[in-house]
């Protein structure tokens, strides 16, 4: 492929365990992608290879981020608040742990505000697609996901995603089941709306697969302007999802 022909695509939250496997995807495929990746500290850059292709950046702060978006075609967002176990919880007293954010990064700061700051810098870059990758569970509002640490991440994770549809930019929202950390390429892949998912046996999926259909997704028109959930069947039952175009197509849902 010509050098021109190449997208340049950046992943933020590079450092993040999906994050670095969609990082690693784009840059081995050279041929069609030269990758960038955004993270928040050193220490994050060193973790996935300190290649100069990794920016440091603090997705709260817009303007620091702004070097990084400059002259990408094509963004992948996998930021993410983490909420923490808070210290003190002894498994032999039983109970439950208490879940908590860090200051300043609670899911408001950075599933919204920090959301919001890379669609409104890429906005401004002419950016062409924007691949954002949030969560099932966004229907209700009473999902336990918001409760951890009264941190509401649901609640604001969709917000980003409307604000994401609502942009102008080409997008595609991927609502990804319960993550696990197993290998890619193995399982059927489902796409549904709704949380339809939620109420069956199969709403979980590997990162890998997450990773897989971010990368995809700047490969087609189908995947563009479009929000779904997306599981994955057991191993084993099923054929493993090849092809992609197909899987973008179940749907045309907006949002």
């Amino acid at each position: 492929m010509a050098e021109s022909n190449k997208s340049t695509v950046l992943v933020t939250g590079a450092g993040g365990r999906t994050g670095q496997i969609v990082y690693k995807k784009l840059k081995e495929r050279s041929d069609q992608y030269t990758a960038r990746g955004l993270v928040r500290t050193q220490e994050s850059k060193e973790k996935i290879g300190g290649a100069d292709d990794v920016w440091i950046g603090d997705i709260r702060d817009e303007e620091s981020i702004v070097p990084a978006i400059q002259g990408i075609d094509a963004l992948i967002i996998l930021t993410s608040a983490v909420p923490k176990m808070k210290p003190g919880f002894d498994l032999a007293k039983g109970g439950r742990p208490e879940f908590g954010f860090d200051d300043g990064a609670y899911p408001e700061q950075v599933d919204w505000i920090g959301q919001k700051n890379q669609i409104d810098a890429a906005k401004a870059a002419g950016v062409k697609h924007i691949v954002l990758v949030g969560s099932m569970g966004g229907t209700n509002e009473n999902h336990p996901l918001n409760s951890l640490g009264n941190g509401n991440i649901l609640i604001w994770k969709r917000k980003a995603e409307q604000y994401l549809a609502d942009s102008g930019i080409p997008y595609t929202i991927i609502r990804a089941g319960g993550l696990q950390d197993k290998e890619g390429g193995a399982r059927e892949l489902l796409v549904g709306k709704d949380d339809e998912l939620l109420q069956t046996q199969t709403r979980t999926i590997a990162r890998a697969d997450v990773a897989e259909v971010c990368v995809q997704a700047l490969n087609f028109d189908e995947a563009k302007f479009i929000a779904f959930d997306l599981a994955s069947k057991p191993e084993g039952t099923g054929t493993p999802t090849k092809d992609f175009k197909a899987l973008f197509s179940q749907t045309s849902t907006r949002f």
